[in-house]
C-alpha cells in the first residue's frame, strides 16, 4: 500500500513540476508550439505504456470518439494553450494558486447541472474557494477587479480553469466505457491532432530547431513524468484505494508549485497569495470532505 501512495505524492509532485517547466518554455516559444511538442513526447510514451499495460492498442469504438475528442479539445488543446499563453506573464505560484481552484469550479457544476447534493459545507467550500482565486487575482484587493479588471495572462489561466472543468466532467461519462490509461492516450493523439495546425502556423518547425538542450529536458519532463506516469499513477491509486482518498493528494500540487518557484525561479510570495492560496485550498477541503 505505501507503494501506492508513494506514487500519487510522486504525480502530485510531478503536476506541481509542469509549472516550473511551462514557465520556462512559455518564455522559449510560442504556446502552440510548446503544447505540441509536449503531447507529441506524451502520446508516444503513453501508447507504448498502454500497449505494455493493456498487451494491445486498440482503436476506440464508434460511439466513443466524440467524448474522447472532447477529451483532447478540453483537457489538452485548450488548457496547454491557455497554460502556455498565461504563463509568459504570469508567475508558476500565482497560476497555480488560482487553478487549485478546479475542484470547487467541478463541484459548483455538479450541483447546479447533475443535480448533486448540495451541503452547508459544500456550499461554503465552494464560495471561500471562490474568494481565496478573488484574493489571488486581485492581489489582495478584489474590489479592484471590478474596475481594474483581469491582465491577458489572468485571462488565459482562468480559461485552464475552465477547460480543465470540462475536461474532468466529460471524463466521467467516457471512462465509464474506456480504460482511463487508454483514455488519456487517446485524448493527448486527438489534443495533439488539434494542436499541430496553429502550432505550425505559431512557427513550430522554427521553434522546435531552436530550442535548446534545457527546453528539450523539460519537454520530456512534461511529456513523460506529469503527463505519462503521473497519469498513470494517480489513476492507478484511484483504483486501489478510491478517489475521495487519491483525489487528496491534488491539493498538494500548488504547495509544491509555490514552493519550486520559489526554490527553483526565486519567485516572491505576497501576503495576498499566501492567504488567497489558503482560502482556496480550505475551500477545496471543505467542499470535498466526505459528506459535504
Amino acid at each position: 500500500m505505501w507503494k501506492t501512495h508513494a506514487k500519487l505524492l510522486a504525480s502530485a509532485v510531478f503536476w506541481g513540476g509542469t509549472w516550473i517547466s511551462g514557465r520556462h518554455l512559455a518564455q522559449a516559444m510560442g504556446p502552440f508550439s510548446a503544447a505540441f511538442l509536449r503531447f507529441a513526447v506524451a502520446s508516444a510514451f503513453l501508447f507504448l505504456l498502454s500497449r505494455r499495460v493493456h498487451g494491445r492498442f486498440s482503436p476506440p469504438a464508434r460511439r466513443d470518439l466524440p467524448g474522447l475528442a472532447l477529451l483532447g479539445l478540453t483537457g489538452v488543446f485548450g488548457y496547454n494553450a491557455f497554460f502556455f499563453a498565461g504563463l509568459r506573464t504570469v508567475t508558476a505560484g500565482r497560476a497555480a494558486l488560482i487553478v487549485a481552484a478546479i475542484p470547487a469550479v467541478v463541484s459548483l457544476y455538479s450541483g447546479l447541472a447533475l443535480r448533486e447534493r448540495f451541503g452547508a459545507a459544500r456550499i461554503c467550500g465552494i464560495v471561500l474557494s471562490f474568494c481565496g482565486a478573488g484574493v489571488v487575482l486581485s492581489g489582495g484587493e478584489p474590489l479592484a477587479l471590478f474596475y481594474g479588471g483581469f491582465s491577458p495572462g489572468d485571462l488565459a489561466i482562468l480559461g485552464c480553469v475552465a477547460c480543465w472543468a470540462a475536461y474532468t466532467l466529460a471524463g466521467r461519462a467516457v471512462m465509464t466505457r474506456v480504460a482511463p490509461l487508454e483514455a488519456v492516450t487517446w485524448s493527448c493523439l486527438l489534443g495533439g491532432a488539434f494542436l499541430l495546425p496553429p502550432a505550425l502556423a505559431g512557427g513550430l518547425v522554427h521553434d522546435a530547431a531552436g530550442a535548446g538542450a534545457a527546453d528539450w529536458l523539460h519537454l520530456l519532463f512534461l511529456g513523460i513524468m506529469a503527463t505519462g506516469y503521473g497519469f498513470f499513477w494517480y489513476y492507478e491509486g484511484i483504483k486501489r484505494i478510491g478517489p475521495s482518498r487519491a483525489g487528496m493528494y491534488i491539493n498538494l500540487v500548488p504547495v509544491v508549485a509555490v514552493a519550486l518557484g520559489i526554490v527553483v525561479l526565486g519567485e516572491t510570495m505576497a501576503p495576498s497569495l499566501v492567504l488567497g492560496g489558503g482560502m482556496v485550498l480550505s475551500g477545496v477541503w471543505l467542499a470535498q470532505r466526505r459528506g459535504a
